[in-house]
C-alpha cells in the first residue's frame, strides 16, 4: 500500500488558556488544515499534546502509519528526517501517560486518540507520550479495542 505522507504543522488556536471551553488546536498539513478538540476530562493527554505543540515537537513530522479505512498515525520523530522507504514508528518521545479512557468519548470517524502498545505488552494500557491517530472509519474501529481519546 502506497503511504501517504503529510506534513504536519501544528498550532495552538487562541483562547486555550481559557478552561471553560474545551480546547481546539488546528493542524496544518500539506493537504490543508484539520480542527481538532482536545476534552478537558483527559487533563494528562491535553496538557502533554498543547506541551508538545508549544516546544515544536510535531513541527515537520510525517504521518507515518497510513491504514485505509482505518486511521492516520503520527508521532515519530525520526519522520521529519525520514528517507523514502524508511520503516518509521519504533521512536517516540520516551515516556508514557496514564490511561485516561472516557466511555462518552468512544471511537468515531474524526476522533483524535493516544496510540498505545496492546494490552498483552500493556495492560495497564498506558498511551505513548508522543504517538496519536485521527481515526477515519467508525466501521473498522469497532473491531479495534478502545483507546485513550484525547
Amino acid at each position: 500500500m502506497k503511504r501517504i505522507v503529510f506534513i504536519l504543522v501544528l498550532s495552538l488556536l487562541l483562547g486555550a488558556c481559557e478552561r471553560k471551553k474545551d480546547t481546539v488546536i488546528r493542524m496544518e498539513t500539506s493537504l490543508g488544515n484539520i480542527r481538532l478538540k482536545l476534552y478537558d476530562e483527559t487533563v494528562l493527554h491535553r496538557d502533554n499534546i498543547l506541551k508538545l505543540i508549544r516546544e515544536g515537537y510535531y513541527n515537520g513530522m510525517l504521518f507515518h502509519r497510513v491504514i485505509k479505512d482505518f486511521m492516520i498515525q503520527t508521532g515519530d520523530p525520526d519522520s521529519k528526517s525520514a528517507r523514502p522507504g524508511m520503516v518509521l514508528g519504533a521512536n517516540d518521545i520516551g515516556y508514557t501517560l496514564k490511561a485516561e479512557i472516557v466511555p462518552k468519548y468512544f471511537h468515531k470517524r474524526g476522533v483524535l486518540a493516544a496510540a498505545r502498545e496492546a494490552d498483552n505488552i500493556n495492560p495497564e494500557r498506558s498511551s505513548s507520550g508522543s504517538h496519536f491517530y485521527i481515526a477515519v472509519s467508525y466501521t473498522h474501529l469497532r473491531a479495534h479495542e478502545t483507546r485513550s481519546n484525547l
